[in-house]
């Protein structure tokens, strides 16, 4: 397993995240309140400090009433502005020593501001749902909000009994007391705080497929008027599991859910062993069935292998990308090397001003980016041949499974695969922006995947994508 640990900031996110102590568990426990969108929690953060004594550190939290604040059970001083929940213990905390910090808030979450909008807890017409890629977790609890300090979490949440509660793990117990009910998750996969979803709604839970021994289990939350259309939308969603599994290596995490919020979203999100789809995402005819692969593939490249900072989010999307594209190619639709070239024919009548490796924070979800991510990805598998290229594939998402990586970390393990240098085919795709050639496969395809089965074409690429 990768390390957990960053010398640095989020170069993209200064603000976001402390470098010099990593969480190692999250306990919240949250009452929240629908009509007046009101929110009280308790967190309690097990954290070690890092190579330097702590005299102070900080928390994200947005803008709530903070109670008292305790340090290994100690009153400590604490300020809180400008997003930042900065706690100084009554001692200093020697370097390497395991602490807890204990927060109590209370307040009306909403999303914080970013430069794609409100990002993190939103509030719905009857519910609320989070979605915090890549800064939102601050919106409803205090957190180390940087993509490499992953934790474990338990979360409870009491709600009025009307309304179902789906957050990340597998739900431990759910417990009703007068007209309350309080749902308790536990998520013991390291976990990075902008990959905890919660959602809260009106929901009918069903199963999708039978997962045998072994097998994942796979639940939906969804509301009961758009169950016929869910039905087929994401009736293919198993064979996904089980192609994703062969190609990927095992399925990272204890469960699968994904919730359709009863409003539109402007794309899906993936959140820890959890997607969030809107309605707008059904539609009875698999229309975005390419999304519902996409967030799949997140559970593998960027949930269970993650990036240490917002510069290497390629490795995120554009492997999600390409997964869109593999399951295109083995459920009878369009092989990736002709969405590759569909790709290739969007990005060369664009600007070329995009540094893959390193967009930059305006560029990170810019769609070029996933176009130019699979790209580079398909290049790869061109260069190595099938049998090397997804090898190499399976063996990153296991070698690295639950942990962080970068860039430089994924370009060293690729070359390993390697019969011939690709330094010079990476460089021209990772690090330069302008456009190469459409990659040409090397020979005949034999990817070592289940044949393909009998299924009509799935939907077209679109312009719009999934996170």
């Amino acid at each position: 397993m990768s390390g957990q640990t960053t010398a640095a900031s989020d170069p993209y996110f200064p603000a976001n995240g402390d470098p010099r102590y990593r969480v190692h568990r999250y306990e919240l426990a949250l009452e929240y309140r629908p009509r007046p969108n009101r929110l009280a929690g308790t967190a309690r953060i097990s954290a070690i400090a890092g190579r330097a004594p702590l005299s102070e550190f900080f928390l994200n939290l947005a803008e709530f009433k903070i109670g008292r604040v305790l340090v290994n059970g100690r009153a400590s001083h604490s300020t809180h502005r400008g997003g930042k929940l900065l706690v100084r213990p009554a001692k200093p905390l020697p370097a390497g020593t395991a602490f807890t910090v204990d927060v109590h808030w209370v307040g009306n979450p909403k999303p914080v501001r970013s430069p794609w909008g409100g990002i993190g807890w939103e509030e719905l017409t009857d519910g609320a749902l989070v979605a915090s890629q890549p800064v939102g977790a601050p919106s409803w609890y205090p957190c180390n909000d940087r993509p490499a300090d992953k934790a474990s979490y338990q979360i409870s949440v009491n709600v009025p009994s009307a309304y179902t509660v789906v957050a990340v793990g597998r739900l431990l117990t759910r417990t009703t007391r007068a007209s309350t009910t309080t749902w308790v998750y536990e998520q013991p996969a390291p976990t990075s705080s902008y990959l905890v979803g919660l959602s809260i709604g009106m929901y009918q839970t069903v199963l999708l497929g039978d997962p045998g021994l072994g097998g994942v289990p796979q639940s939906a939350h969804v509301p009961a008027h758009l169950l016929p259309r869910f039905s087929r939308d994401f009736a293919r969603q198993p064979e996904m599991m089980r192609l994703f599994e062969e190609l990927f290596g095992p399925y990272p995490f204890g469960e699968y859910a994904v919730v359709v919020a009863d409003e539109e979203l402007d794309v899906p999100v993936e959140a820890q062993g959890l997607s969030l789809f809107g309605a707008n995402h059904v539609d009875g005819a698999r229309g975005s069935e390419r999304l519902v692969a996409h967030e799949l593939a997140h559970q593998w490249f960027g949930n269970s292998v993650t990036i240490a900072d917002w510069r290497h989010i390629w490795l995120n999307e554009g492997f999600a990308k390409y997964a869109e594209w593999l399951w295109s190619e083995r459920s009878g639709g369009r092989s990736a090397h002709e969405l590759a070239a569909v790709a290739h024919r969007l990005l060369a009548s664009q600007p070329q001003d995009l540094t893959l490796a390193d967009p930059g924070r305006k560029l990170m979800f810019d769609d070029r980016l996933y176009q130019r991510g699979g790209l580079a990805v398909h290049a790869l598998r061109c260069a190595l041949g099938d049998l090397a290229f997804f090898r190499m594939l399976r063996e990153w998402a296991t070698a690295h499974r639950h942990g962080v990586v970068s860039t430089a970390v994924f370009t060293a393990h690729a070359a390993r695969y390697a019969t011939e240098p690709v330094d010079d085919l990476l460089a021209a795709w990772l690090y330069e922006p302008s456009l190469p050639p459409l990659p040409v496969p090397a020979g005949r395809p034999s990817a070592p995947a289940p044949a393909r089965p009998a299924y009509p074409p799935t939907n077209g690429e679109h312009a719009s994508h999934g996170r």
